[in-house]
């Protein structure tokens, strides 16, 4: 009974009690939804260990292991394990039980409370209120491939309109079957047959002979699927509902528009997506589609109801698991049918400068949803303000000055942006300078540089603040080469950029225990082992368990070798010490190309200042050096060509691809990887435009088969400077199409 803000826990009735292994740390509970005839559903996961079967039907019957056979729990229509219950409560703390469970009442060796058994771990649950219609999210086995014992791991959506058996721990998905497993001889049996499921198990307290397995209604593994392509990849955790039902008799301004109407929403809690699941008169799948334009910007959906002004109020858990999430929320989403807010946008040239410092600051780039004309309020310093959109403010006084632009439409939305001005210091200058070619390294050709800092408050510059470093950024199958680009920041390691586009974080923490060890901790655990690279980028792709713990990691076959070892190099640095500066001036030998081909060398170099009257502030020169073999593919730009995945094709009369800002010094000649399977022709090198002054010409000659690559050289001449280059084909006569496939180009000294 509750009274007020208050409990009595004195008045607490137990209703129902599921027995539990309490030895086993996975899959006990679940949630608790009504129908809309007062019956309560709860569902149970299936209490098994999921660390021994490496992935696959935790079947195990070993004398002694009992908590590794999900038979006993799932499997067993005598258990309340692995199930999803349906009990009616009544007044005086008892139940009864509903009419259409999966057993009747006073069927021997059976529970009536089932509704639904053959679960493995139903998290989240939902009862359509209309329908009653039962749908939850299945939590799937961890296998990330198919494999001797059966079938990869699936989580799942599952739909229940009658009671049923969906098929765990004998079949996954769409009912897949797993195969009899004798786990002391390791021998094989038969598949289990969807159709007519038997409980063999000796731990199996209920009926042998159960109901035949239900598929499940959308199904999905770790890598990619065929049948429900949206979902993508990546780590899973489903889960399902509620649907919603559209009132044009509520009043509310919030609530989801009458689109949605009948739309099962399902959410995954480390894919952070939110799809809309639309169902025939039938109730039957159709289709699904992203829930908002961009699928939302999820922390982790953990639980999701629609509130009584039909919003959606969302759980969300935080970005890692089994820590004090920062970004773990409650939030309300809510539709807006009416007016939207705009958006307010700052720009200006100048946000450090000497005093006093002139700043030209700029709202145009402020917009309005529904086009609606914007009013601006300013607000610089000591109470000064301005309505213009693009007004001059003199800051006269040294310091941090925060700005604020107010804009708002004719409804009275406003949105409100703010930047940060410094006074009293100026930007460092600074700059590198080397010998020889600025655009490419070559073998056993060291880079000699100098780096040089401008300061105008410093004066002497001080060598403490100077720091120099040398990066070098292999080149991943797949992904382009840093070419002419403005670099503004050192690159993130690729394995970094491929972790942070993964589901990584969701388990692991940089330097803190997660459900999964920290990375700096995996570093040093294997730094020193020769074999820590084919190791780990395979225990990514495959997942597995057991070093760290009972906790399995998920597999990632979506991650090529290739790919997976760049996330094992990262992890690997994370035991390295800082790297100290380079010296201001010197030659450093470039190496590590010879062991990753293609990458780039970053060297940069930052100075942050003593602050002057104001904040330190820090000025930063980079230079990027890329192989001299250029992939065709990496082309900047390309005009009536098709770019292919490892080449350049479809080339006819006058297309041209582009390379920008290259430094031809000390480069002779120009050598090409082609083929041409009956076109002679010319390739022209032009600089600045695709007409403008030809530095190279090749006469190019057929090689017989598209198959058949050569290599030819042409002399290129040295314009001077950096230059945007054109490669112009041509063959004025015809058949003048699909001259020349292109594998790469090399620049030679």
């Amino acid at each position: 009974m509750a009274s007020a803000d208050s409990i009595d826990i004195a008045s607490e009735k137990v209703l129902l009690t599921v027995p539990l292994e309490l030895e086993v740390s996975a899959h006990t509970g679940g949630s608790l939804e009504w129908d809309g005839k007062g019956n309560l559903f709860i569902s149970t996961g299936d209490n098994t260990v999921p660390f021994a079967s490496d992935g696959y039907a935790p079947i195990d019957e070993t004398p002694g292991r009992i908590t590794f056979d999900a038979q006993r729990s799932a499997g067993n229509a005598n258990d309340l394990r692995g199930k999803i219950l349906r009990i009616h409560p009544e007044a005086d703390g008892t139940y009864t039980i509903p009419e259409g469970n999966l057993f009747a009442k006073g069927t021997a060796n059976t529970r009536p409370e089932i509704y639904a058994m053959g679960c493995r771990n139903p998290y989240r649950i939902s009862v359509d209120p209309v329908t009653n219609i039962l749908y939850w999210g299945e939590i799937g086995p961890d296998a990330g491939g198919d494999g001797a014992q059966g079938p990869r791991g699936y989580d799942e959506i599952n739909q229940a309109k009658t009671a049923g058996n969906y098929g765990w721990p004998y079949f996954v998905g769409d009912n897949k079957p797993y195969l009899e497993y004798d786990f002391v001889t390791k021998q094989l049996g038969a598949a289990f047959n969807p159709d007519s499921v038997v409980n063999p198990s000796v731990n199996n307290t209920g009926i042998k002979n159960l109901p035949p397995a239900r598929k499940a209604m959308i199904w999905y593994p770790y890598n990619f699927s065929e049948e429900f392509p949206l979902i993508g990849n990546g780590g899973r955790s489903a889960m399902a509902g509620p649907v919603y039902h559209f009132s044009k008799e509520l009043k509310s301004s919030t609530k989801l528009p009458e689109y949605y109407d009948k739309a099962l929403f399902i959410y995954d809690w480390m894919r952070n997506w939110v799809f809309a699941v639309r169902l025939d008169e039938e109730q039957h799948y159709k289709r699904m589609e992203p829930f908002m334009a961009t699928n939302g910007d999820f922390r982790r959906p953990i639980d999701m109801a629609f509130g009584p002004q039909g919003d959606i109020y969302m759980l969300e858990y935080g970005s890692v698991y089994g820590v004090d999430n920062d970004d773990a929320r409650l939030v309300r989403v809510t539709y807006n049918a009416g007016n939207r807010k705009p958006q307010a946008v700052i720009a200006t040239a100048d946000t450090v400068g000497a005093a006093p410092l002139t700043v030209h600051f700029s709202g145009k780039d402020s917009y309005d949803y529904d086009e609606d004309e914007l009013t601006y309020e300013w607000k610089f310093e000591d109470g000064a303000t301005s309505t213009e959109m693009n007004p001059a403010y003199t800051f006269k006084k040294t310091g941090a000055h925060r700005v604020s632009l107010k804009v708002k439409d004719p409804s009275g939305e406003t949105s409100e942006a703010q930047v940060l001005i410094r006074v009293g210091n100026t930007l460092p200058v600074v700059s590198i300078r080397q010998t020889g070619n600025s655009t490419f390294y070559f073998d056993n050709t060291p880079l000699e540089y100098t780096v040089a800092v401008e300061d105008k408050e410093d004066g002497t510059i001080a060598p403490e603040r100077l720091m120099i470093g040398l990066h070098y950024m292999p080149r991943i199958s797949g992904q382009p080469q840093m070419g002419h680009q403005q670099i503004t920041a050192v690159p993130a390691h690729p394995g970094k950029l491929l972790m942070e586009s993964s589901d990584c974080k969701a388990c692991h923490q940089l330097d803190k225990k997660s459900v999964g060890p920290a990375f700096v901790e995996v570093a040093k655990k294997y730094k020193g082992n020769k074999d820590f690279l084919k190791y780990l980028s395979s225990k990514i792709i495959k997942g597995g368990g057991g070093v760290w713990g009972e906790h399995s990691m998920a597999a990632h076959p979506q991650l090529s070798n290739v790919q997976a070892g760049e996330i094992v190099k990262y992890i690997m640095t994370l035991t390295e010490e800082q790297a100290k500066s380079l010296p201001q001036s010197g030659s450093v030998a470039l190496k590590d190309h010879q062991k990753q081909p293609g990458g780039n060398y970053i060297l940069s170099a930052t100075y942050t200042d003593g602050g002057g009257q104001a904040t330190p502030l820090s000025g930063t020169a980079f230079l990027n050096l890329r192989a001299a073999r250029v992939q065709a593919e990496d082309a900047d730009e390309v005009r009536n060509i098709g770019r292919q995945s490892s080449a350049l094709g479809s080339i006819h009369n006058k297309s041209w691809f582009l390379l920008k800002g290259i430094d031809l010094t000390g480069i002779r000649s120009i050598t090409y990887r082609y083929s041409s399977l009956n076109r002679d022709g010319i390739l022209e090198v032009h600089v600045k435009s695709s007409k403008g002054q030809v530095i190279s010409t090749l006469n190019f000659k057929q090689t017989g088969d598209w198959s058949k690559y050569i290599e030819v050289t042409a002399p290129v001449t040295d314009p001077g400077g950096k230059n945007d280059l054109y490669f112009v084909f041509k063959k004025d006569e015809e058949p003048n199409q699909h001259m020349f496939t292109l594998d790469w180009l090399e620049f030679k000294k």
